[in-house]
């Protein structure tokens, strides 16, 4: 068995595209990530048990149900209910609530993670809760969920395939598309995976950066 580069390069643009809608997906469900998350802590830290319980059973459904199948609920299921959205856009939804679920646990435990001497400290300054939260608490919650946001951002980029099974022509579909046009797998497949292992590395430097940057300037 021979790989063929010459495929590769005729093929470039089109991989080139593929990349984008992978990272345009990535980084939009991420920052729905984000959102969706700080709604459920938010939710389920509140005292009433009318919003929290079922803020909780939907994050633990969430988190117990595969993301395919959270895909294919959002892409076939709610236009019979006429709730009908493009590809990409259920994707990233897809991508957003499923990651969402984690990023809020993420945060509750960040949160824990604070002194509960810092809420002390808070309240003989005379402190209001949100004023606590923005010049005491979240400061220092950040430093420790920067790493483990950054993995839940790698952890996307490598979920973003399964977009491909509504049509999101991502990475894979494209590396898929070409394999069936030409009857050769091996080159397309290889090169994506070493284009996904990029992005990862890419990002996993991006979040090591980043957390360096922040804990010296805490220095």
């Amino acid at each position: 068995m021979t790989f063929s580069f010459d495929l590769i390069i005729e093929f470039l643009p089109v991989f080139a595209r593929g990349a984008l809608v992978t990272l345009a997906a990535t980084v939009v469900g991420f920052v729905f990530a984000l959102i969706v998350g700080a709604v459920l802590l938010a939710l389920m830290r509140t005292p009433w048990g009318i919003v929290r319980v079922p803020s909780t059973f939907f994050m633990e459904f969430i988190r117990s149900t595969p993301l395919l199948v959270q895909v294919y609920f959002l892409f076939f299921v709610l236009p019979n209910v006429g709730i009908s959205m493009p590809a990409f856009l259920t994707g990233v939804i897809a991508l957003g609530l499923h990651h969402g679920a984690y990023v809020s646990e993420t945060y509750r435990a960040a949160l824990a993670a604070v002194p509960k001497g810092q809420w002390d400290a808070a309240a003989s300054l005379n402190y209001s809760r949100p004023k606590a939260y923005r010049h005491l608490i979240l400061p220092q919650a950040v430093p420790i969920v920067i790493p483990a946001l950054g993995n839940t951002l790698i952890t996307m980029i490598k979920d973003t395939p399964i977009l491909s099974a509504i049509t999101v022509t991502e990475l894979m579909f494209v590396a898929n598309d070409i394999g069936t046009q030409r009857f050769q797998y091996t080159e397309p497949i290889t090169f994506a995976a070493v284009i996904y292992l990029v992005m990862s590395l890419a990002a996993a430097f991006a979040v090591s950066w980043l957390d360096r940057s922040i804990r010296d300037a805490r220095t």
